[in-house]
């Protein structure tokens, strides 16, 4: 998985997003950014191992799904290398993800999609605020939930077409996708499905998912410590707005300390 702003520059993505005209030095800079991830899409599709690309703040967000959906029309004929990445804070995602999966089946490749609640709320409203636009977020967490539950089933309808990767540490969302998969027949280990967590983060979910069967993947976080740290930081405010969760797991881990000291 890598963030695009890392290779695209994001003052031209953002101008790319809203149809502004770019300066020669821009298309350059924005031809070498789009280089960079071809590069990088080519290189997963040749090894045969998907490349997820990160979402990333709304406002350059636009250009980005639009390169992102060039790399999978031309590298996931036969099934997803590439996977976007869906923000189901925003109130318009949901509908993003059907067009997507639509556009998957009429042009006859595969979708690759990770689902995450997001990361960025506090920002992005912050954003809005300060330059007069509609806020991007959805009004409530009970608004996000339904929208991913809503993900999760439009992603297992369309597997024909459609591959996805669960990203939460949320129990309910994660017991949801297992429901659908028996609901569709499907086997545990279906390649068109993943969990994912973070490394540290609710592996409890990680380690009985695996365990039962299913495809589960870790994120493990690397960089400046400047700049993971604050990544960190906010998936664990993401853990804790999870109702008993954060608890659960702190219980988990001191059984498990206990049980090997006694071993």
């Amino acid at each position: 998985m890598f963030k695009p702003s890392g290779v695209v520059r994001t003052d031209v993505a953002e101008k790319v997003s809203v149809g502004e005209a770019l300066s020669p030095e821009e298309t350059t800079a924005w031809e070498q950014g789009r280089q960079r991830v071809e590069r990088i899409c080519a290189a997963a599709h040749q090894a045969g191992v998907p490349v997820l690309v990160d979402a990333e703040e709304s406002w350059y967000q636009n250009a980005l799904d639009a390169l992102v959906t060039a790399m999978m029309q031309r590298y996931n004929g036969q099934r997803a290398i590439v996977y976007n990445t869906v923000q189901l804070y925003r109130h318009d995602r949901l509908a993003f993800l059907r067009t997507e999966a639509e556009l998957a089946r009429e042009q006859g490749y595969h979708m690759g999609m990770k689902l995450v609640r997001g990361a960025y709320m506090e920002k992005e409203r912050e954003r809005a605020r300060e330059q007069d636009y509609p806020d991007p977020i959805s009004p409530n967490k009970a608004a996000v939930d339904a929208d991913f539950d809503a993900a999760i089933d439009l992603c297992i309808e369309h597997l024909g077409h459609v591959a996805v990767l669960v990203g939460t540490h949320n129990e309910a969302s994660t017991l949801l996708t297992a429901q659908r998969m028996r609901e569709a027949s499907l086997p545990v280990n279906d390649p068109r499905v993943h969990f994912g967590q973070l490394l540290g983060m609710s592996d409890n979910i990680s380690f009985n998912m695996a365990s039962a069967g299913y495809n589960v993947v870790k994120y493990v976080p690397y960089g400046p410590v400047r700049k993971v740290l604050p990544y960190l930081i906010r998936r664990a405010e993401e853990n804790t707005s999870t109702k008993g969760q954060t608890g659960r797991e702190l219980t988990l881990i001191l059984a498990e300390r206990k049980r090997r000291a006694r071993a």
